[in-house]
């Protein structure tokens, strides 16, 4: 039997549209090396800057 990993053991990137880190979900397991952002949400704001990008 595998034991259970704890959530902050799991692997993190950082999203490259609103910069905010995110753990590795089971949904993306075979595809983790290309996984960039964290929502369809940021997905879909790919092409914006950060707020904190200001200038």
């Amino acid at each position: 039997m595998v034991k259970a990993r704890r959530k902050s053991d799991l692997p993190v990137k950082i999203c490259a549209s609103c910069g905010r880190p995110f753990t590795w979900r089971r949904k993306w397991a075979r595809d983790w090396e290309q996984v960039r952002y964290c929502s369809d949400r940021c997905r879909g704001a790919r092409g914006k800057t950060r707020p904190d990008q200001d200038a």
